[in-house]
């Protein structure tokens, strides 16, 4: 049998500030195929060349991945600001409704830091645009400088609710992870429970409750080193054991009978 799908949310790029292009991490590949044992399926985020219902037949589940442009805060009511930094208005457009449908559907969805703060504001939530900015935060930013290995090494605690799905999923009250982000969730959307938090509580592990199927999402990278990381690996072993039920019977596996 064929390995489940797994469509993977792209990002544009301009290759040399000249040629137009929709692409996916290598790492986030990696985690799909080497860790969720599924098969990597690159989505270019534009509205004009695909649908969500269309994506939702192809597709045995769906990886929201990070990338620089933020959503926009039209999304979730609120204005324009300098602060709110660069937008994409077609992943936008591609995102936020595929995520209400899969999620109402059953498909699995793993949210990774752009991606959690997109899950957040496709059920009706908002984003702090600069959580560094808050009184109390932490800079959860990357390191402007240095190599791949320092902008992505670890950098803080990330504690789970006693007995949530993360904490059974890890078998642990908290993990250490890497921190890339300069947004951070505001007002939670419908049914969206935070899990994990970093020190000082800026949110970082989620979940919907009461959803169908798989719905784990998580402010950090976990496609870094996933096939090795023992805070990455579970977190697509499981979403991997999700979309293979769902492949094999089309029913959803609740995050409850995953973690």
């Amino acid at each position: 049998m064929a390995r489940p799908v797994i469509g993977i949310i792209g990002n544009f790029h301009l290759i040399n500030d000249q040629y137009p292009a929709h692409t996916v991490g290598a790492m986030d590949c990696c985690a799909v195929s080497d860790v969720a044992k599924c098969t990597p399926l690159a989505i270019p985020a534009n509205p004009n060349f695909v649908n969500y219902q269309d994506l939702l037949e192809i597709c045995d589940g769906f990886l929201f991945t990070g990338g620089r442009p933020n959503v926009h805060p039209e999304e979730y009511g609120e204005e324009e600001t300098e602060a709110h930094g660069a937008f994409d208005r077609n992943r936008d457009a591609v995102t936020l409704p595929l995520i209400r449908a899969a999620v109402e559907r059953g498909l699995p969805i793993l949210g990774v830091c752009r991606g959690f703060q997109e899950v957040n504001v496709a059920m009706g939530g908002s984003l702090y645009p600069e959580i560094r900015d808050l009184p109390g935060r932490m800079n959860h930013r990357m390191p402007p400088d240095g190599t791949l290995e320092e902008k992505f090494a670890p950098r803080h605690v990330v504690r789970f609710t006693q007995g949530g799905p993360f904490q059974r999923l890890y078998n642990s009250a908290e993990v250490t992870t890497n921190s890339l982000h300069g947004q951070g969730l505001k007002t939670l959307g419908r049914d969206v429970v935070v899990d994990g938090w970093a020190p000082d509580d800026t949110p970082e592990a989620i979940y919907i409750k009461g959803a169908r199927g798989f719905t784990l999402s998580v402010q950090w990278h976990p496609e870094y080193r996933a096939t090795e990381d023992p805070v990455s690996r579970p977190l697509y072993e499981a979403f991997g054991r999700a979309a293979h039920a769902w492949q094999a019977d089309g029913k959803p596996m609740p995050v409850a009978d995953v973690a």
